[in-house]
């Protein structure tokens, strides 16, 4: 019996290969027989027996009570996110395995359409009015649908109360200005100001393991796209069309330059932000080095477990990059029509109003407005993780719950950075793109001679390399 696959991915982005969507022939005719839907997964973000294993359970006792003979067995596919896209592009290339569904990073849709290696859906799997308009632009390629949103993901702001309340004496009304859509980067450096002040005048042990104001994911892997993506939205820089064709002029780049180093270079920033990923910097923010931390939502769970609600806040951020993971019905045409039928099923129940309340109250950004905004949405029993909360007030260890057991901050915090959430280039050149990229921001910490140059210059050999990967008019 040949198995049926869907790759559940990393939390964020890899930083692919070179090579092209053009370089990829058609898949091999493999027929795919029998009625075992393995699930390859990366590690689920809420634990080893998460919310992603509950709702394949689920949808497994649906087809029980169905009388279906189809059931879906999940199992972990190794190595890192940039591994697992490898791998993923070569068995479905060479027809090597019996894929049905993938779960692709969104970032990686358009590369996987374009070779056709997945499979054409109907516009109402995204198109139903209810699926976030961000998230849903993910799930397309020339206007056409591919995928459909899985779990979301966006750069968040935490930031530590006790620094910047009890520490630095900054008034709570200018962390809620936070919140606000027009938010910059200029208001967030001022209150990095303050609590520096604070940090070096404070002669108590509350300021001991306090360092820097701030750190992020600025190792020369996807996180430093990100936070270089991040930079350049905030100055209104975008790098390319939403057919993948690279638009911006050296110019723009400069002021993306710019704004980059303006987040990075200060002495704002943690020393070892520029070595760090999501897993180091968590632990520098959650042990006090710093006072905010840019990281993705099923960060907050952690930290508040952590820190509780006294320590921990959390806002937008400006210029935030949307993330997460979309599911995607392989092309191989030895599926026959039943099995595309059934994949369709389990696409739809994965990716349906109840669980995404369940990803959402679970931990993940749910890539539906639903499970932000309906009361009548809720998880049920059926599809919950055992470690989703009964009580509004949740446990000593949960993130804090609003009346409608939701995470607190899901409503007004998550989904505002979700709606205005800035995309990455969504090209079939990805991967080519994000090395270029990373590998000349990276060179502004790491080279001397890449220090001392001008924006200009800097954007200027930035303007060469992506005008080597990614096409133009």
């Amino acid at each position: 019996m040949h198995a049926a696959v869907l790759l559940l991915g990393a939390t964020t982005a890899c930083t692919g290969g070179e090579g092209t969507a053009e370089q990829a022939g058609p898949p091999s005719v493999r027929p795919l027989t029998g009625t075992q839907l393995v699930i390859a997964t990366g590690v689920d973000v809420t634990g080893k027996n998460g919310i992603r294993k509950h709702l394949v359970d689920a949808w497994n006792t649906l087809q029980e009570k169905q009388h279906s003979p189809y059931r879906a067995q999940a199992v972990i596919l190794p190595g890192s996110a940039d591994l697992q896209r490898s791998q993923l592009l070569a068995a479905l290339q060479s027809g090597s395995a019996g894929y049905d569904i993938v779960n692709l990073d969104v970032t990686w849709v358009a590369e996987f359409a374009a070779a056709g290696l997945v499979r054409e859906l109907p516009p109402e799997f995204v198109d139903d009015g209810d699926v976030i308009d961000k998230a849903a632009a993910t799930a397309r390629w020339k206007g056409k649908v591919y995928s459909v949103p899985y779990n979301s993901d966006v750069g968040l702001l935490y930031y530590r109360r006790d620094y910047l309340i009890d520490g630095a004496g900054i008034e709570e009304g200018k962390l809620t200005a936070l919140t606000k859509k027009d938010t910059t980067w200029n208001d967030v450096a001022s209150l990095m100001d303050g609590v520096d002040a604070w940090a070096r005048a404070d002669k108590t042990e509350k300021s001991k393991n306090y360092r820097s104001a701030w750190t992020s994911q600025l190792s020369p892997y996807e996180g430093l796209t990100v936070n270089g993506t991040e930079a350049f939205a905030s100055a209104g820089v975008h790098l390319t069309d939403d057919d993948g064709d690279y638009t911006a002029a050296p110019d723009d780049l400069t002021k993306g330059i710019a704004e980059f180093r303006r987040r990075t270079d200060s002495a704002h920033t943690l020393d070892s932000a520029f070595d760090s990923d999501e897993a180091g910097t968590l632990k520098d923010f959650a042990e006090g080095r710093t006072a905010f931390l840019r990281h993705w939502p099923y960060a907050y769970r952690t930290l508040h477990t952590a820190l509780g609600n006294g320590k921990l806040g959390v806002a937008p951020l400006p210029g935030a990059v949307l993330g997460g993971q979309n599911l995607a019905i392989a092309a191989n045409p030895g599926m026959t029509q039943e099995r595309i039928t059934k994949a369709k099923e389990l696409v739809r129940f994965l990716t349906d109003r109840t669980s995404e309340r369940c990803l959402l109250d679970a931990g993940f950004a749910a890539t539906r407005t639903s499970a932000y905004t309906d009361p009548a949405v809720s998880c049920d029993g059926d599809r919950a993780a055992p470690s989703a909360p009964a009580q509004s007030e949740g446990n000593a260890t949960d993130m804090p719950r609003d009346p409608s057991h939701r995470p607190l901050y899901a409503h007004d915090t998550l989904l505002p950075a979700l709606q205005t959430a800035t995309l990455r280039p969504r090209t079939p050149f990805y991967g080519a793109f994000t090395h270029a990229f990373t590998t000349e921001l990276s060179r502004l910490h790491t080279a001397a001679q890449a220090r001392s140059m001008p924006d200009e210059a800097v954007a200027g050999e930035l303007d060469k390399e992506l005008r080597k990967v990614l096409p133009s008019n």
